[in-house]
């Protein structure tokens, strides 16, 4: 024999009717969710493809101004969104390389760090909804089943009839919501697992080129930067060192 939703949903009690009202609310809000999120990580996702090879190409030959302009033009890319942070920070010394210090390159990778947080917390901005769907569907689900149960022993005791024909209608609607809410929470875990997952490789994308980055900065800006000023500070720190003291 076939279910009929429709059927069920005119056989059904307020308090049930209810609960399929608040599982169909928090169904919509999940999938809207997840349609939200979708659409950024992948437009996101197409971004830092065309951003990368470009941005490379431009350090590879050494051309800062090119590079800190496309990560600054990128706006869709999370990745050159924080690399433009960084950037950013040494951009107004660029002008002159040889005036980037060891304490430009740590304010840059401070940039970074700001930045790493403030995007993963906005990737992250929804992440509750399809967390608190997915734990707590069932549950709303099993609310309505239980106080079914109970409108059909109490209908039971009313009428003093215990034949299964008597309480199998009110059996079958108290159980219709607990199937409702593990339609909405089952969608809901794995779309939650699936974005915790691009999120951790987006964490990981940040990560890496940033650091990258910074490497980049410390050994390529100006001919002043990177192993020679080390040198230098560290032959100072000998003389002075080794002078005889008065």
């Amino acid at each position: 024999m076939e279910v009929s939703l429709l059927v069920l949903w005119n056989d059904a009690g307020t308090f049930a009717r209810f609960i399929i009202i608040l599982l169909g609310i928090m169904s919509v809000f999940s999938l809207a969710t997840a349609a939200a999120k979708w659409y950024r990580f992948s437009r996101s996702r197409r971004a830092t493809k065309k951003f990368a090879p470009e941005f490379a190409r431009f350090l590879q030959e050494e051309q800062l101004d090119e590079a800190i302009e496309l990560a600054e033009a990128t706006t869709k890319s999370t990745v050159a969104t924080v690399l433009g942070q960084a950037l950013a920070e040494v951009k107004p010394l660029l002008k002159d390389r040889a005036t980037v210090t060891t304490g430009d390159i740590n304010s840059a990778e401070r940039a970074v760090e700001r930045q790493s947080l403030i995007v993963l917390s906005e990737l992250k901005r929804g992440m509750g909804i399809l967390a608190t769907v997915g734990a707590t569907a069932p549950f709303v689900g099993l609310l309505g089943t239980t106080m079914g149960v109970v409108n059909a022993f109490t209908g039971m005791a009313l009428t003093g009839s215990g034949g299964l024909g008597a309480i199998s209608a009110g059996i079958a609607e108290a159980l219709i919501t607990t199937a409702f809410g593990l339609a909405v929470a089952i969608p809901a875990v794995w779309l939650y697992n699936y974005f915790q997952t691009r999120i951790d490789n987006i964490t990981v994308e940040i990560v890496y080129t940033s650091k990258e980055l910074i490497d980049y900065l410390i050994k390529s800006v100006g001919s002043e930067f990177g192993r020679s000023i080390f040198t230098k500070e560290f032959k100072a720190q000998q003389a002075a060192s080794t002078e005889p003291q008065a």
